[in-house]
């Protein structure tokens, strides 16, 4: 009994003016301790979580953020027990806060986006999109903002918050695409041997895939000629190589075996009137 009240006394003994104690002092000391300590485990599962996600750089930022954020939020905690007046601290706080929030919202908000795309992971580096209307390959995702190269080499920074809210298109997400075409062939052709033509330089073709089986048929019936459609799957990552060398080759394979693509033509038909008004002018010439 005696050694509590000792205790007791101990940490009621007040240090210096006022009213702070040795236990006030105590009290303090043990948040900041406890909000230090849990500042770094979450700042360590944050790295440990998004170290293959995030740049190295970009990591080590958001990491030290989240770290004296909380750090920050236990020395508010403890103020009261030395006794300090936080009411004039939070109204000049609160009108710093909104004049940085309205400043820094387009910030926050791409910051927030960023998180948000690094978690999901709807693209990664090195992935074919396009968003917001400009399509390219990612070269790298940062915080605040999505580094993409065009097809014409020009690199675009596009702020998380649109590459976040707006539609993404991932054209390399699947490990297959698929393209087409609409082959002509003259009406005198033979349209069933085309087909075989086509299927046999898709079936040739070593990145042309075989599940999904392409598909070759006869579409429409054209002004001009009979419009076969083709469509082929190839892997993501190599479309845009196979699209262009296969539609070549089969121009090639169909001109060798005497089927050919037909050019525009008309056919006149004229009355009879206007006609034998031309052969009697011929004739009188």
């Amino acid at each position: 009994m005696g050694i509590g009240v000792n205790v007791t006394s101990v940490l009621e003994t007040p240090v210096g003016y006022g009213t702070l104690t040795v236990g006030s002092i105590l009290s303090v000391i043990i948040i900041l301790i406890v909000g230090i300590v849990i500042a770094k485990i979450v700042a360590m599962n944050v790295r440990r979580a998004l170290h293959e996600r995030v740049p190295k750089n970009d990591l080590e930022i958001l990491t030290k953020i989240i770290y004296y954020v909380i750090v920050a939020w236990a020395v508010i905690i403890a103020l009261p027990y030395l006794s300090i007046d936080l009411s004039g601290l939070l109204v000049a706080g609160g009108i710093a806060g909104l004049v940085i929030g309205f400043a820094s919202q387009s910030v926050v908000s791409n910051l927030i986006s960023g998180l948000f795309l690094m978690v999901e992971r709807p693209i990664k580096i090195g992935d074919n999109i396009g968003v917001e209307g400009i399509s390219g390959n990612i070269e790298d995702i940062r915080i605040l903002s999505t580094v993409v190269k065009t097809y014409d080499g020009i690199y675009v920074r596009i702020p998380n918050e649109k590459v976040f809210t707006s539609n993404i298109t991932n054209y390399v997400q699947n490990v297959a695409r698929r393209f087409e075409y609409t082959v002509g062939i003259r009406y005198q052709d033979d349209a069933d041997r085309a087909v075989r033509i086509i299927k046999e330089v898709i079936w040739n073709h070593p990145f042309a895939l075989k599940s999904p089986a392409p598909s070759v048929y006869v579409d429409s019936l054209g002004d001009n000629s009979v419009n076969i459609s083709v469509k082929i799957w190839a892997p993501s990552r190599e479309w845009w190589d196979v699209k262009t060398d296969l539609l070549w080759k089969i121009k090639i394979e169909l001109e060798q075996n005497g089927i050919e693509i037909p050019f525009p033509q008309r056919t006149l038909w004229f009355a009879n009137d206007l006609k034998g008004d031309v052969s009697g002018r011929d004739g009188g010439s």
